[in-house]
């Protein structure tokens, strides 16, 4: 009995022991799981004009991503979309203010038709994206070309966004809030274009 007793002590820091090696084991593989995907999200963003944004705005997304080129341009297509729309809803309030000047509630009126032309652009990209499926070929390339026309004018589009809020005659927060936003959007998008061109480059 006595025996037992001066046994559980050591027992019970065995069991600690076996324990905290299983919770660094754990720990350790998934580290290195998320590791693996975020190191291909990083190294794919290189190609990119913004890198540390494609970096941060996709890397939430690693576990999705995995190491697939695909999903990734499908997913900063996603990102795009998403940015582009939380724009046109804060544009959206900001026209809605009382004591707008003229040149301000034209501004952001042409805002608002460029970046939901944005959307509906970036939008078809993405179920054009979805459904490629194993295309192929010709089929492939025509789908891919489709893409690359769609975002390449929402980028125009979102960029004559961000210059109707050029100049001396637009100042304070009106302007710097929604340049900000815009160009952010327009970051993210050309990092999709990136990627894609990259996607279809690759397969």
């Amino acid at each position: 009995l006595l025996y037992s007793y001066l046994q559980q002590p050591f027992l019970m820091a065995a069991l600690k022991l076996i324990l905290l090696a299983a919770f660094l084991f754990l720990f350790n593989f998934t580290a290195n799981s998320t590791a693996l995907p975020t190191s291909f999200i990083k190294s794919s963003c290189k190609i990119t004009t913004y890198p540390q944004v494609c970096v941060t705005s996709l890397a939430v997304y690693a576990p999705t991503i995995k190491r697939s080129p695909q999903q990734l341009a499908q997913t900063a297509l996603s990102v795009s979309l998403d940015r582009a729309q939380s724009a046109h809803t804060f544009i959206t309030k900001l026209n809605k203010f009382k004591g707008l000047k003229p040149r301000e509630y034209a501004a952001l009126k042409d805002c608002l038709e460029e970046m939901s032309e944005t959307i509906d652009r970036i939008n078809k990209s993405v179920k054009e994206l979805q459904s490629m499926g194993s295309a192929r070929g010709k089929d492939f390339q025509w789908r891919m070309s489709n893409i690359e026309t769609w975002i390449s004018a929402a980028i125009t589009n979102e960029n004559t966004c961000a210059d109707g809020f050029a100049g001396r005659a637009l100042n304070g927060r009106i302007k710097s809030s929604i340049r900000a936003r815009v160009t952010h959007v327009t970051q993210v998008t050309s990092n999709a274009l990136a990627l894609i061109n990259q996607f279809a480059a690759k397969h």
